[in-house]
């Protein structure tokens, strides 16, 4: 089987974060939208692999919100769109520095909006730009 073939549903615990908090106000929405009690009540996860790991690209929040009521699978499908991987690559790496290697341990990581915006966001937008900068210096 290759990496395109994965299964429907996945383990929570293998899937790999690919950001470091949860919106609070977007999780509690997710939780009002969906029956988060069975794996079928909630959109599939888009993931892709990344070095050896199985990386959400996006739905942290829906497998969080899974996990929170104890499910442990969640159904995946993999991510079709062309996707920066230096960026994820980056994402994955602020995931391992601070102990991030599931959706478990984003427990701990579930923030305000205005934190969300000033924590995350403006990270991931300070690294495009580092990244944008750096390529056109390099001609990339």
């Amino acid at each position: 089987m290759n990496d395109a073939e994965q299964p429907g549903l996945m383990a929570i615990k293998s899937l790999q974060p690919s950001q470091l908090f949860i919106s609070r106000e977007k999780l509690t929405k997710i939780q009002s939208m969906y029956d988060c009690t069975t794996p079928m009540g909630i959109s599939p996860i888009p993931i892709k692999k990344l070095d050896g790991l199985w990386v959400m690209t996006d739905g942290h929040t829906r497998a969080l919100a899974a996990h929170l009521v104890g499910l442990t699978e969640v159904p995946t499908f993999p991510d079709p769109d062309d996707l920066d991987w230096e960026a994820y690559r980056i994402c994955v790496g602020w995931c391992h520095a601070v102990k991030i290697f599931s959706v478990a341990d984003l427990v701990d990581r579930v923030v305000t909006p205005e934190d969300y915006e000033r924590l995350w966001y403006d990270r991931c937008r300070k690294m495009q730009a580092e990244l944008k900068k750096s390529r056109a210096e390099s001609g990339a």
